[in-house]
């Protein structure tokens, strides 16, 4: 089938409550199918997508230009009335209506279905998914308004989205980043790998300072972890002298130092201008870490 990307995946029991029978959206099972104007579809306000990838658009543009839309929308019908002339509001199938109208087409196949608002949200939410069309953050977000606007558990959720609690929760923990890892995640410029690392530094600051050298230097999911943990390291850290506050300043060189090399740093003054820099390791790759930032051209010597 052309009209969307992707194989279907487990199935929640939101999806088999709105299509009774159905093992996919748009499985018609029965149920009768009508035309209905293009003008006549208002957007769905509950859609979780944000972004959509242009040339997959095209594509599908072009296959609906050729063999018209095989799969069915799912609407549902808007009361007497509603503004700007809409009888019908999408649920499900928007990449669909916009490849229809892209290539011309004023008519469109659909089921029409009754449903509540939390239905409509649940039905794009589990479309989008099995079709692998959210980004982590579309998703997450998709997931917190089930959560506070409709009362859903994380289990709850889980079971009608059709997948693990697990990954519920760690989606949801994506939206604790600040807003520029945020739009990192959106934008790809990140991996859902480097998101989950980023987490485990202790502070918005700390976080802010590891994303940009993930962007700068091409940093590793593993390369992040280790720079979250040296962080989360340094904010743990007993002071040097118990019951006396430490000079801020150095504390800031400390945590330079720290994000630099990616590793904990130990930086200590004493009298007379004199103190110590410890820099700490656990494995020979940080140690290499270390050194990559240190001693480059020493170590390329040594290759």
């Amino acid at each position: 089938m052309t009209t969307d990307r992707g194989q279907a995946r487990g199935l929640g029991r939101g999806l088999g409550a709105l299509i009774p029978g159905g093992d996919a959206p748009g499985d018609l099972a029965g149920r009768p199918v009508t035309e209905i104007a293009i003008a006549e579809i208002e957007a769905n306000p509950h859609q979780p997508r944000l972004m959509m990838d242009d040339e997959a658009l095209d594509e599908l543009t072009q296959s609906v230009r050729e063999h018209g839309v095989i799969q069915p929308l799912i609407v549902t019908e808007l009361p007497r009335g509603a503004p700007g002339g809409m009888r019908y509001r999408l649920i499900a199938g928007e990449r669909r209506l916009r490849a229809a109208a892209a290539a011309g087409l004023t008519r469109v196949p659909v089921t029409v279905r009754e449903t509540t608002d939390r239905d409509q949200l649940e039905l794009a939410l589990i479309e989008n998914v099995q079709r692998e069309d959210l980004n982590p953050i579309e998703e997450a977000g998709a997931y917190r308004r089930l959560i506070d606007e409709f009362g859903l558990t994380q289990q709850q959720t889980a079971e009608r989205v059709g997948c693990s609690r697990a990954k519920v929760a760690n989606r949801l923990r994506l939206l604790e980043l600040p807003a520029e890892a945020l739009e990192a995640l959106q934008d790809a410029r990140i991996s859902e790998g480097h998101g989950r690392a980023l987490l485990g530094a202790p502070s918005t600051a700390a976080r802010l300072a590891i994303l940009v050298r993930i962007e700068r230097e091409g940093l590793s999911v593993r390369q992040t972890e280790r720079l979250a943990r040296a962080a989360q390291s340094v904010a743990t850290a007993t002071p040097a002298v118990a019951g006396h506050a430490r000079d801020p300043d150095l504390e800031a060189l400390e945590d330079a130092l720290r994000l630099q090399l990616g590793t904990r740093v130990g930086l200590r003054r004493g009298r007379g201008g004199r103190g110590t820099l410890t820099i700490h390791f656990h494995s020979d790759e940080e140690l290499d870490g270390v050194l990559e930032r240190l001693l480059p051209e020493w170590l390329a010597d040594q290759a």
